[in-house]
């Protein structure tokens, strides 16, 4: 696969970045070291989600379809988006990833590991792709009565960049009910912490795909996170999950 297969248009990229400059990312930063999450409220418009919800029938956007249900991951489906990219979702993907890579080394540090995130996505990329892991991994997400996610860790080779960005594309109420996000981290000798992060339409939440670090009495020690989607209990969601690494 050549770069540009998978580098966005720059004018995507610089579209991002401004919409991104709104942000305290400080403050962004402190709550995913607090929390193991981080809600970017009106990330999108409420046209960018409806046309995004309207890409799902079309498959020449996308490699590949799961049923959660022939895999026991829940119930529900979705779509892998295949390169290029989409240009929204390709430029939000390559401008938030440095500032995610700032708290990525820096959990890296607390935890003693010497994985160190390079600046830029398509030098990350460009890692994933020499290690066989050529596969994008942007994925939308479409829920129904019923269906669910079961709480799981999306980890698709030895390379893994340990946060991912999750943008709600339906409004919470109106289009659907139930369907909340959920994260859960489990302690060590300790029973597991939920969190459920109440979103609307157009919001992101970033947050730890497996291990964060957690301040303790004796230092910083390694808690596992899952996430997962309650059951939906009217309606339809739609999701973009965007994720950092690709799949072998």
């Amino acid at each position: 696969m050549s770069g540009k297969d998978y580098i966005p248009k720059p004018s995507a990229v610089t579209s991002a970045r401004n919409r991104l400059d709104k942000y305290d990312w400080e403050t962004l930063a402190g709550e995913m070291n607090g929390y193991g999450c981080a809600v970017l409220p009106g990330i999108l418009t409420q046209k960018e989600c409806a046309d995004l919800a309207a890409l799902y029938p079309r498959e020449e956007h996308f490699r590949s379809h799961i049923h959660m249900a022939r895999h026991g991951f829940g119930k529900g489906e979705y779509r892998y988006y295949k390169y290029p990219l989409p240009d929204l979702i390709g430029g939000l993907r390559t401008a938030l990833y440095p500032h995610l890579a700032d708290i990525a080394n820096g959990w890296n540090e607390r935890l003693g590991g010497d994985q160190l995130y390079p600046k830029e996505h398509a030098d990350f990329l460009r890692q994933c792709h020499e290690a066989g892991q050529v596969r994008p991994t942007p994925l939308l997400l479409q829920y129904v009565p019923g269906d669910f996610n079961c709480l799981h860790q999306d980890l698709y080779g030895d390379l893994a960049f340990p946060i991912q960005v999750a943008f709600l594309l339906s409004e919470p109420g109106r289009d659907f009910t139930g369907g909340e996000f959920v994260l859960t981290e489990q302690r060590p000798r300790m029973q597991s912490r939920a969190e459920v992060v109440p979103m609307r339409q157009g919001d992101a939440v970033a947050f730890a795909v497996h291990n964060r670090p957690v301040r303790g009495t004796k230092g910083d020690y390694r808690v596992t996170l899952r996430h997962g989607v309650s059951r939906v209990r009217s309606g339809m969601r739609h999701t973009v999950g965007i994720i950092f690494h690709d799949a072998r």
